[in-house]
């Protein structure tokens, strides 16, 4: 008896589907899987039998061999759990409705319960474009899954659920297409909590309205982490396409739950400085997705950079500049997009004082310098905006006045960011920090006065290329939220300034 049932599989990103191929001959009672199966897929052996035996089914004794197909390929966890229990079903002739244009997706439990698997959307992504018309999915999985539309989405809880559908004993109807609730943003922290650091919010304002990387040097308590912290109540919310890329990562990742289906704000990720190079980049011998993937489409805050493992800084110059990480292992090759907003915050030497106007940096000149160079200067050539945190002062913190709100700020940086959607419109850009440098003299029109402070500011200060195409997109940024389309010399300025750090602290050590 053979039978044929359409699973789907993932490895890293990317779905492919799967054919759960099953032959139950005359021999020794055996349950053989083949098709490079991993660990978890074998075990799913155990798992079948006890299932059919909670719902009252004897597994045949005959010979049966289960071909996960296509057979060159690595198969891994427990998502064929239900396909291959549907295989066994169909091969013993126990269901009488065709599974033709069906695909099954699911672990099972030994008591017959279907269990909640990750990468859900990926998959059904795959399988619309496979023209696979039903999805039949654990019942936990089902508001994930049904984010897609035009395909049916059958949730099932347990095995006797499916059983009996297929047998026209009780059919199950598909779900409803999920539409996620409108976004707010009453849980984020407010920048109308910040006293003063006017300049630094400001900057800030630039960078979320051109998706620009920065980076806040300060004293202690100058409140660069809470500065940083309130960056996504005035980021944009993300819009269909870009919350279908990052659900995807944060599917396969496991870190979505069934009342949150889909992930609609822009992802805030801030790892410890303790973290490996696999938390950060990814890796594993099946690739995941870290850090830096985690926040695709959001922001990706380093508190504390001078603390990270230099090695492991390093490794995100690539990302940054692709905004994509390529994992290889021997099992395969994972890509995970990684376009983020990097905000990093540090202090300026070991005791946090070091070009203080009040206070005395106790540090040696050497402790100084070996201080900062754990942030290397091709690293810092990839950071748009040098942020400096100054000292709070005492008429700040005790002012009654009312600071601005972030909605007032996200009014602004939207308003930017809706000129550069219509700029784009037909691209892969999706805003000025990830203009191409094909595009840059298209996109960033200077006038001769702009011309003329780009050149003294290149020629004077010596600034590579790269250096040069980020002072021209923050430009081109600052000329956004002045509403202007060309870049007048007052926004070359004022993008120039933001460049000057490095030279304050990395060169008087």
């Amino acid at each position: 008896m053979f039978a044929k049932i359409s699973s789907l599989g993932l490895f890293g990103l990317n779905a492919f589907p799967v054919d759960a191929e099953i032959d139950i001959s005359r021999g020794q009672p055996q349950f053989d899987i083949v098709g490079l199966p991993d660990t978890a897929v074998r075990e799913s052996r155990e798992r079948i039998r006890a299932a059919l035996r909670a719902c009252s089914i004897n597994f045949p004794v005959a010979s049966v061999m289960v071909n996960l197909a296509p057979a060159n390929t690595k198969k891994s966890g427990s998502v064929h759990d239900m396909a291959i229990f549907m295989a066994v079903l169909s091969a013993m002739r126990m269901i009488d409705m065709s599974t033709e244009n069906c695909a099954f997706i699911g672990e099972l439990s030994l008591n017959g319960d279907f269990r909640y698997i990750n990468g859900v959307l990926p998959m059904i992504l795959l399988a619309r474009e496979k023209g696979i018309k039903s999805v039949f999915v654990p019942y936990d999985n089902a508001y994930e899954a049904s984010v897609i539309q035009g395909i049916d989405i059958y949730a099932v809880k347990n095995a006797e659920e499916l059983i009996r559908h297929f047998r026209n004993e009780k059919l199950m109807t598909p779900c409803e297409y999920y539409i996620p609730p409108e976004t707010t943003y009453n849980d984020i922290l407010d920048f109308c909590d910040v006293k003063g650091q006017q300049s630094a919010k400001k900057a800030l304002e630039i960078a979320a309205a051109g998706g620009h990387n920065a980076i806040l040097i300060g004293s202690p308590g100058s409140g660069k982490s809470m500065l940083a912290k309130r960056i996504p109540s005035i980021l944009p919310v993300l819009n269909f396409e870009e919350a279908l890329e990052t659900t995807k990562i944060h599917s396969i990742s496991g870190l979505l739950t069934p009342d949150n289906p889909i992930i609609t704000k822009r992802p805030f990720r801030s790892p410890h400085h303790t973290i490996s190079s696999a938390g950060l980049i990814g890796g594993g011998a099946i690739p995941q997705p870290g850090e830096v993937s985690l926040a695709h489409n959001g922001l990706l805050f380093l508190d504390e950079l001078a603390e990270f493992d230099r090695h492991i800084l390093e490794m995100l110059r690539q990302p940054l500049e692709d905004g994509q990480i390529t994992i290889s292992r021997t099992a395969g090759t994972a890509i995970y997009p990684c376009r983020v907003m990097l905000i990093a915050a540090m202090n300026p030497c070991p005791c946090g004082y070091f070009g203080h106007p009040k206070r005395k940096c106790i540090c040696s000149p050497k402790k100084v310098s070996n201080y900062l160079s754990k942030v290397s200067g091709p690293l810092l050539d990839r950071i748009d905006l040098h942020i400096e945190a100054a000292p709070v002062e005492f008429k700040d913190l005790t002012s009654k006045g009312k600071e601005e709100t972030s909605a007032e700020i996200r009014k602004r940086v939207i308003a930017a960011r809706k000129i550069q959607e219509e700029r784009f419109k037909g691209t892969s850009i999706t805003c000025n920090a990830f203009i191409t440098d094909d595009k840059l003299n298209e996109m960033c029109p200077v006038d001769n006065g702009g011309e003329l402070i780009l050149q003294n500011v290149v020629d004077n200060i010596g600034l590579s290329g790269r250096a040069y195409s980020k002072i021209l997109k923050v430009a081109r940024t600052i000329a956004d939220l002045d509403n202007s389309e060309i870049i007048h010399r007052q926004h070359v300025a004022a993008a120039a300034q933001y460049r000057s750090l490095d030279r304050k602290y990395w060169n008087e050590k």
